[in-house]
């Protein structure tokens, strides 16, 4: 269907914009303000692509960064489709030639960035939790490795594509009055045939957001249970705090998948983090970004999460958070 081969790039920069009842989503901000840092350093434009319905906002797009907005407004877009989403993005990069494409890791972000990328005939790096320029201008993707960070680059394909979570970098300081190009895109009537939303059933989520709390407690295999993990949600409903895991409360049936933090999952910059019965794994650890404070509880006085915090509780927590608990309700 299209050219598999290089690209010659125009160095523009690329965010693919994801948001949901007209809110843009912050892992949009902040990639568009990583894109601004980028394009600025090589005197390009940061370009935004949004597709949607009666889609509003855009304003935040321009003082996050942005110096042009395509924009797809139609009825046939209300709703993600794969196939129309990626046929609009795929067609306009290939007469725009970005240099660099980034998505968020998002459910939607997931499923486009291979689907471009392959079409494109480009490389993709997922999971990415910091992008940079190297001496030679190649986009450098940084992903967590066992011992570190792994760089990759793709210095013979254009565009170079990346995804990255939200929290991986920071909000941008918006500048207010800031204003681009908007420049709408045309969208085939025909999308409208292709799916039928029947319904939308909103997810009904209580307590602090995972990504902006304060105060995050995470818990792992050691919790032994599904009684034991219930502890684990007293102490959080006691402190405010948001409630985290690692896979194994995942796989166990615990917690569920959206609450999981790390390299899969989530990534958060909490002021105090608490990582209760885990062993401090890279794959979970990396999604912690500069936390001003880290506490652990294990049983283990040798498990290597004792490594990566700054106070630790030898214990066994399903003993000691029940203490924890009573000595808060009798503060």
């Amino acid at each position: 269907m299209k050219e598999k081969n290089n690209i010659e790039g125009s160095g523009d920069i690329w965010v693919i914009a994801d948001h949901s009842q007209n809110r843009i989503a912050g892992v949009t901000l902040q990639l568009v303000g990583k894109a601004r840092e980028l394009a600025n350093a090589l005197e390009k434009k940061a370009v935004c692509l949004i597709l949607g319905h009666e889609i509003t906002g855009m304003d935040l797009l321009f003082e996050a960064g942005a110096d042009i907005v395509y924009r797809g407004d139609s009825q046939a877009l209300q709703f993600y489709q794969q196939s129309l989403f990626t046929e609009l993005i795929i067609d306009l990069a290939v007469k725009q030639k970005p240099d660099m494409i980034f998505l968020g890791n998002t459910h939607t972000g997931r499923e486009l960035a291979p689907l471009l990328a392959a079409a494109l005939g480009t490389g993709l790096s997922a999971h990415c939790v910091d992008l940079c320029l190297g001496d030679d201008g190649i986009l450098e993707q940084k992903i967590p490795a066992y011992g570190g960070l792994m760089t990759i680059i793709c210095p013979e394909k254009k565009p170079q594509m990346a995804t990255c979570a939200a929290g991986v970098f920071p909000m941008p300081e918006l500048s207010s009055g800031r204003r681009g190009k908007i420049i709408d895109l045309d969208v085939p009537e025909g999308g409208l045939d292709r799916i039928c939303t029947l319904e939308v059933v909103e997810e009904q989520t209580s307590g602090p957001v995972l990504e902006n709390a304060p105060l995050v407690i995470a818990g792992g295999a050691g919790m032994g249970s599904k009684e034991g993990w219930s502890l684990l949600e007293n102490l959080a409903e006691r402190l405010h705090a948001a409630l985290g895991c690692t896979r194994p409360a995942v796989d166990e049936g615990w917690a569920q998948l959206d609450t999981m933090i790390g390299q899969s999952g989530k990534m958060i910059n909490p002021e105090i983090y608490i990582g209760v019965g885990l062993s401090g794994e890279l794959q979970h650890m990396v999604g912690i970004m500069d936390a001003k404070l880290m506490i652990a509880v294990n049983s283990d006085e040798k498990s290597p999460v004792f490594e990566q915090v700054d106070y630790g509780v030898v214990d066994d927590c399903r003993e000691f958070i029940p203490l924890l608990i009573e000595k808060i309700e009798n503060a």
